[in-house]
């Protein structure tokens, strides 16, 4: 367009009106699924801690005078290493699948749905390839635990300890992490194709 143009305004018709797009329901019932040779999770909890509750982290009860307010057992690293692994399989998260408004989940020990992750994985042709883990967490110092919490998430994943890691870190006394009213996990997870 030349510089004094004049725009021109233009209303579609209905007969020139394009039609609406697929849902991605109707999309994924139209095309096969593609055959990824990876694929990449990640997953996110954060839980209160709570006076009287026990501190469980990757499956181990950790010492601390608080632990997590939770439906279940609270285990932020199994519940965000299970939504991770769902997450790479575009499958429903860790909430849609085990309802905290479910009462058989009541107190549940979190090995139960990263079970079922890793049985959902395997369904669908993946191996799990690597896990990344960050909690987050003012106190207690996880460092002493960490090595135990590896051996329980190796055990739980079938996995290598060369595949799965963990960090632990503080909130520098920033908010209620810092303040130890809270604890926080972000994990990544890759999966391969078996």
């Amino acid at each position: 367009m030349s510089a004094g143009q004049r725009v021109r305004h233009v209303t579609a018709s209905s007969t020139t009106a394009s039609p609406p797009a697929p849902s991605a329901a109707a999309f994924e019932q139209q095309q096969a699924a593609p055959v990824l040779p990876f694929r990449v999770g990640y997953g996110f909890d954060l839980h209160r801690l709570v006076e009287g509750k026990k501190l469980i982290i990757c499956g181990i009860d950790v010492p601390h005078v608080r632990g997590c307010d939770a439906h279940s057992d609270g285990d932020v690293a199994l519940h965000a290493l299970t939504d991770a692994i769902l997450g790479a399989l575009c499958l429903p998260d860790i909430g849609q699948l085990f309802p905290d408004t479910d009462p058989k989940w009541k107190g549940a020990n979190s090995d139960t749905f990263i079970k079922e992750a890793v049985r959902l994985m395997h369904e669908r042709g993946y191996q799990l390839g690597n896990v990344d883990i960050t909690i987050i967490a003012q106190q207690p110092k996880l460092s002493p635990h960490k090595e135990k919490m590896r051996d329980q998430l190796c055990l739980l994943l079938g996995s290598h300890p060369s595949t799965v890691n963990i960090k632990a870190k503080t909130h520098e006394k920033v908010d209620s992490l810092g303040e130890n009213r809270s604890i926080a996990c972000h994990t990544v997870c890759t999966l391969l194709r078996s």
